[in-house]
């Protein structure tokens, strides 16, 4: 007998759906009270679907809001549902695909596949068979419920359904999905390209044997009146060009054509699915050969798109130029992506590398428009063809931004800005000529009546500041310092943001270049505090910390008296205000000689449950400034450390759940390590623990810091390292012989392995064998410097305690201290007795068959520098 509802009960299900949709909030706490009690009735989900696919009655948004709350329920309990209750669901759902509504079809999709989402496909074998049938449906609606519910499926669940666990239900739907592209509706046409899209990228093997059909059925709706037909296409393409490139090369000429035309379609979601094509080439091997003959078409485009739409402008409050007294709505305090503290080695010829920790966005022109959009695609194309033609690109764009940079209109002028901004990485060579004259021009921009010029031209500075710091300083560094000092204190936020951002780039530039300016600098970067609302202190934080970073010890001079007591009154009036994002240690910390205190912050307070959790963002920003303070600062940052609590803090911090927070937590452990050691002593034994359970590779950066600060205490405890080599030893021999490890983490490893064995040799050095290979390969790059002294010392000891430790390994031994260029007198004298202790100990004759395998530049040098 089917399931029928009771009238009463139907009533109260359809009292509650009307009371949810009210604004009252005390309404709202009712309907979820009354939702948690009739969770506890199974059938309460009957009559849920009963209302979505049966109760024709009444009103969509009823019915449809039925459906949903079914859909949270099958998400948090289905494995509770009763099996006659699953039953009822899943056969209603199939037999009311088709429903009129185009929103009911869509949300009895959306419940399918939260079903089939929750393991249900192994269970449910009849859906995908009963789906495809339906597609063969006379009416129209079936067929497009049936193809949107697969969409779906096909977007959540594409391996499993390219898998032997379900035998692999791909080799019928491919050949059935590519019959629908050429369906007389546009809807259906656009379904069965974004069924088939889902499995390009995965390779699906069903997809392979028919590549060439998909290709074919793609051209042929190439010039689709439907703007979501076109969209689908120009995306198959796109990702076609990242699998399937050979496919795509015989046809590339006009593939090119299309998406020139395709990038200027009057629909804006089009287009920007079309720039996406540009991007992608970009990194293929053939774009040069591709796109030389095309870019005469392509560049007016792209510099075209680069203009803020209409949309963008209201979006982004253009016509607002002063707004810094309007505190930061919640939607614009969303998290900011501070790229936490990876502590990295020096290589030869060239700075320390951070392979796994690129961050992605520091070129983001406009980040608070989050949305990709078509002025961010064709701004990033533009970039990335930049470093593929390099100045070849030029000659194409010269001529179209002398009219950009100077035309009356703001927004065209404002786009212009962007591109300068955008081919300074790939065309830096080709624009040295133009940029005595350029730079200029665009410090004057800085005072542009528009906010959004002022902003722009504060961006694409930052990207020249290379070149300006490489003048002298009168020409353009001063007038930029000065003008982007004046932008810190804009009165719009956006401004704000952009300068403080642009600031922190010159910094990092010009370095000691900016001494001569400390006191104005610091003046204005102070004065900022006063003004900045929420999410503009985050930024500025960033600049104070990349302030002591770039500068060093030259940070720890007498400060102006104004500086001080400009600094103190801020303080005080956010810890007045209790702000609860305030970060774990203020701007307090800046200054070693200020006399206002440090206030704990509510993240260690008593009573927990009063007050919020801090601000995750904050702490990064907070963690990573101080250790720029340790490093600037050096032993003078003493006097904070033993006035604050920070060294409790950072033992909550180095146990926070999120990775980043512990990440920074650990550099400035390291940090605070060097600086000033009888602070961080006591809680050594506390500490110890957590890093190592923190050497866990599955959290690169985590592990890498982890491992760093280890090294740097173990420097300091010498022989009282002992009782802690246990805790840590394994995971690093683990860490150093682990197949595709980055080769930040690998280097860190090798230094606090040698830095372990040179103070506690007893204990590391039988464990030679296993890491000693991996070990002298990791180390050779690395440039002469304190942390590869301490390393190779550690190396040399462990093998006079262990010499049988290394013989397997020898050449690999001498390689890396060939890779010294100028060792200390006596690790020199250490290196020399092992090589020829080593000489002495085989025979001549054993020597020079061994010696015979070295390549002749390690041969020579060997030769040269310790006579073996």
């Amino acid at each position: 007998m089917e399931w029928q509802p009771d009238e009463q009960g139907l009533q109260q299900v359809l009292q509650l759906l009307k009371d949810s949709q009210s604004p009252d909030t005390a309404t709202q706490r009712a309907v979820q009270e009354k939702l948690e009690q009739l969770n506890q009735f199974p059938d309460f989900n009957n009559y849920l679907i009963f209302v979505l696919t049966s109760l024709k009655s009444e009103d969509e948004p009823t019915r449809s809001l039925s459906g949903l709350i079914l859909k949270n329920n099958v998400k948090a309990h289905y494995q509770n549902f009763p099996p006659n209750v699953a039953d009822f669901i899943k056969r209603e759902c199939l037999n009311n695909i088709g429903d009129p509504s185009p929103l009911i079809r869509a949300t009895i999709g959306i419940l399918i596949t939260t079903i089939a989402s929750k393991g249900e496909l192994q269970t449910w074998p009849e859906l995908l068979p009963q789906l495809c049938n339906l597609l063969n449906s006379e009416d129209y609606n079936t067929c497009e419920g049936s193809f949107g519910a697969l969409q779906k499926i096909c977007e959540d669940s594409s391996e499993l359904l390219d898998s032997d666990a379900l035998n692999r239900p791909l080799n019928i739907m491919i050949p059935k999905f590519l019959q629908f592209f050429k369906h007389c509706s546009p809807k259906i046409r656009s379904h069965a390209i974004a069924c088939v899209n889902q499995f390009i990228i995965g390779r699906a093997q069903a997809l392979m044997d028919n590549i060439d059909t998909f290709i074919e059925s793609l051209f042929a709706l190439a010039g689709d009146e439907d703007s979501e037909v076109r969209k689908n296409v120009c995306r198959a393409l796109v990702m076609l060009l990242e699998v399937r490139i050979d496919r795509l090369i015989p046809h590339m000429h006009s593939i090119i054509q299309y998406m020139l035309q395709r990038t200027q379609d009057p629909d804006e979601n089009v287009a920007l699915e079309a720039c996406e094509f540009w991007l992608t080439l970009a990194e293929q091997p053939i774009c040069k050969e591709a796109l030389s003959g095309h870019l005469v078409q392509l560049i007016p485009i792209l510099v075209n798109g680069m203009k803020y739409s209409e949309i963008d402008i209201i979006l982004l409050k253009g016509d607002v130029e002063e707004d810094e007294t309007i505190p930061d709505s919640e939607q614009d305090i969303k998290p900011r992506f501070h790229k936490s503290r990876t502590v990295t080695l020096q290589h030869e010829g060239g700075e320390g590398e951070e392979g796994e920790d690129i961050d992605e966005d520091e070129d983001d022109d406009d980040d608070t428009l989050s949305d990709w959009n078509l002025r961010k695609c064709s701004a990033a194309a533009l970039d990335v063809l930049a470093n593929v033609f390099r100045e070849e690109l030029l000659p194409h764009l010269l001529p179209l931004l002398k009219g950009l940079l100077f035309h009356p209109d703001w927004v065209i002028k404002e786009s212009g800005i962007l591109v300068l901004g955008a081919i300074a990485e790939g065309c830096m060579q080709g624009m040295v000529p133009y940029l005595p004259e350029l730079i200029p021009h665009l410090i004057q921009c800085l005072c542009d009546k528009k906010a959004l010029v002022r902003s722009i031209a504060c961006w694409t500075l930052s990207r020249y500041a290379h070149w300006v710091v490489s003048q002298p300083p009168d020409a353009h560094l001063k007038p930029l310092m000065t003008e982007l000092l004046k932008r810190i204190l804009d009165g719009n936020k956006r401004v704000q943001e952009a300068a403080c951002s642009a600031f922190a780039t010159l910094e990092e530039e010009a370095c000691t270049e900016l001494v001569p300016y400390l006191s104005f600098i610091l003046d204005t970067l102070v004065f900022a505090f006063g003004k900045y609302q929420h999410k503009n202190l985050l930024i500025l934080y960033d600049a104070i910390g990349t302030l002591a970073d770039s500068v060093g010890h030259h940070l720890n001079q007498p400060v102006s008296p104004n500086v001080l007591d400009t600094a103190a009154c801020i303080y005080t009036k956010m810890t007045k205000n209790k702000d609860k994002n305030l970060p774990l240690v203020l701007f307090r910390s800046t200054y070693k000689t200020a006399s206002f205190p440090i206030v704990s912050p509510p993240l260690l307070s008593q009573q927990p449950d009063q007050y919020e959790a801090p601000d995750k963002d904050f702490m990064i920003v907070a963690l990573d400034l101080l250790s720029g303070l340790a490093e600037g600062l050096g032993g003078h940052v003493d006097t904070l450390v033993a006035r604050s609590n920070i060294m409790t803090l950072l033992f909550q911090c180095m146990q926070d759940t999120m990775p980043e927070v512990r990440q920074s937590s650990f550099a400035l452990l390291g940090d605070l390590t060097k600086a000033c050691f009888p602070h961080v002593k006591p809680c050594i034994a506390e500490f110890m623990p957590i890093l190592g359970t923190n050497l866990n590779p599955e959290f690169i950066s985590v592990c890498n810091n982890a491992t760093w600060a280890i090294g740097e205490i173990c420097m300091q405890m010498g022989v009282e390292m002992q009782p802690y080599i246990a805790m840590v030893l394994n995971q690093l021999v683990e860490i150093i012989n682990r197949p595709n490890t980055p080769k930040t983490l690998l280097e860190n490893t090798a230094i606090t392995i040698g830095r372990l064995g040179y103070v506690c040799p007893q204990e590391v050095a039988p464990m030679l064998p296993q890491f000693i290979r991996p070990w002298c390969t990791s180390l050779r790059n690395i440039r002469d410097n304190e942390e590869k002294d301490s390393a190779f010392r550690g190396i040399c000891i462990m093998i006079g305690v262990n010499p049988g430790g290394v013989v397997q390994d020898f050449i690999f031994f001498c390689d890396a201290v060939a890779s010294w260029v100028n060792p200390k007198d006596d690790l020199r004298d250490m290196f020399y007795k092992i090589l020829h202790g080593f000489k002495e100990q085989v025979g001549e004759e054993n020597w020079q068959q061994f010696s015979e395998q070295f390549p002749p530049l390690l041969k020579e040098r060997l030769a040269a520098c310790y006579g073996v």
